[in-house]
């Protein structure tokens, strides 16, 4: 896991190596209710690669776990995103400014995750 400085307020881990048993360990310790989702999308990956002979799958998963646990790892950002999703949802306003935001906190887990 490679550390990254947040401030005083760092984040809860250290942004795991982007491997399965890197990603289930983190994903064990900020959010452990979302277990048996990346054990399910784990082997409906790996099913598919071997399937399609194609280690697109076993990619696909890695970069939505390493995404997931950028964002989780930060709990206000986390909740900002979830705020964000909630406006989009309701549908009660013009969503842009929240789409946008919800991109631009994506992208970065994405750069933090090393994707």
């Amino acid at each position: 896991m490679s550390a990254q400085s947040d401030g005083p307020y760092g984040p809860l881990i250290p942004m795991p190596e982007p491997t399965p048993d890197a990603l289930r360990s983190a994903v064990a310790r900020i959010a452990p209710s979302r277990l048996p989702a990346l054990t399910q999308h784990l082997f409906e990956a790996t099913t598919n690669a071997q399937q399609t002979q194609s280690l697109a799958p076993l990619r696909a998963f890695v970069h939505s776990w390493a995404v997931f646990i950028a964002i989780e790892r930060h709990p206000a950002r986390a909740e900002r995103l979830r705020e964000l999703e909630r406006i989009v949802d309701a549908g009660e306003r013009d969503p842009s400014e929240a789409i946008a935001e919800i991109r631009a906190i994506r992208e970065a887990a994405e750069a933090e995750a090393g994707l």
